[in-house]
């Protein structure tokens, strides 16, 4: 099955060469079959006459034609010249202007996506899409991108380092082939509200436990999505006149909270733990108990109950219950140690 389809992606990447070697030999049979008939040639005759007719290069013929075998090389001639040119054409494009090339990357890029998984699937590379990329990257999270402009998918095969697959992200057939069913995620950001709809509703249906995020443009938009089964909605305009607008009430605090974010350093990273990440023997025990601040110097700025509620600064005594999580605040090299006690007490799962 996987050798079919192999077979069947190399003939829909290569069909002008092989339309063209298909017409190559049409025409050389049909020269060959004419000349057996009409003048009594043998095969290989029939093959050099069929050759110096079609190529138009002018030699002689190896015997003297008939009325009727003149008007048979000229027919040929006619038909034959275009569909010469064509095939030549056709055939010194992908080997001299390296079309060819762009076969293999895309098979490296279907190799590399075919594999992936636990990843994060974007739609549309667009504005959004493009950051949204950029941050997972920067980050070291594993993303596929789809995208049906080509433009935007030749600049991305020309990248090299992203994997993207060419295609309508609101049909189901290219959301398997980014590993829908082992996805993370999924952000989309395509430009109109009722392709993300379409995008949400498909992608809940094939993978009820995926996270999913969409991009809104109308105020009545981000109801309908979430109804359809987006986890969180984001309309871009929105967020930033509203972040212009705070920058201008208490500039400090929101730079201060762009620094925390990543936005303006990649010096500080703010990590989750669930419950579920914890060993046996430190769940349902308290922050205190799990002395993250003690081990690596980072801190716990933040809890959020199981009832999703989010509560600031927790305290000391706060359990970490099932469905519960504490948010970890710190430099690079805090997180690292952290991690790395977190490796050694099996406290977390890195």
């Amino acid at each position: 099955m996987g050798y079919l389809k192999h077979t069947l992606f190399n003939f829909t990447y290569f069909k002008k060469v092989y339309i063209a070697l298909f017409l190559l030999i049409a025409i050389l049979f049909v020269g060959i079959t004419g000349f057996i008939l009409i003048e009594g040639y043998t095969l290989g005759e029939a093959f050099y006459m069929t050759v110096i007719t079609i190529s138009t290069v002018g030699f002689n013929e190896v015997r003297p034609l008939s009325d009727i075998g003149r008007v048979f090389t000229a027919f040929l001639i006619i038909f034959s010249f275009s569909t010469f040119v064509f095939a030549v054409t056709s055939i010194s494009n992908y080997i001299l202007d390296g079309e060819y090339k762009l076969y293999f990357k895309d098979l490296r890029i279907k190799k590399k996506v075919s594999k992936i998984s636990n990843h994060t699937i974007i739609c549309g590379y667009g504005r959004n899409g493009t950051q949204a990329a950029a941050e997972l990257k920067s980050h070291h999270r594993k993303y596929v991108v789809i995208e049906q402009d080509k433009e935007l998918s030749d600049e991305m095969r020309e990248a090299h380092d992203i994997p993207f697959i060419e295609g309508d992200a609101t049909l189901e057939k290219y959301l398997e082939k980014a590993g829908i069913h082992t996805a993370f995620a999924l952000i989309t950001t395509l430009p109109k509200d009722a392709d993300n709809l379409f995008v949400v509703l498909t992608a809940r249906e094939m993978n009820p436990n995926l996270l999913i995020i969409s991009r809104a443009s109308k105020d009545n938009s981000d109801k309908k999505l979430k109804r359809a089964g987006a986890n969180n909605v984001i309309m871009p305009d929105k967020i930033g006149g509203a972040h212009m607008a705070s920058l201008v009430i208490k500039p400090n605090v929101i730079e201060f909270i762009d620094y925390v974010m990543g936005q303006g350093s990649n010096s500080v990273n703010l990590e989750e733990i669930t419950f579920e990440n914890l060993p046996d023997k430190l769940k349902n025990k308290s922050i205190r108990e799990l002395g993250v601040r003690n081990k690596s110097g980072a801190n716990i700025i933040g809890f959020r109950t199981p009832q999703g509620e989010y509560i600031i600064n927790p305290s000391p005594d706060t359990v970490i219950t099932p469905q519960a999580k504490i948010f970890v605040l710190g430099t690079i090299e805090q997180i690292d140690a952290f991690r790395e006690f977190a490796t050694q007490q099996n406290l977390l799962n890195i």
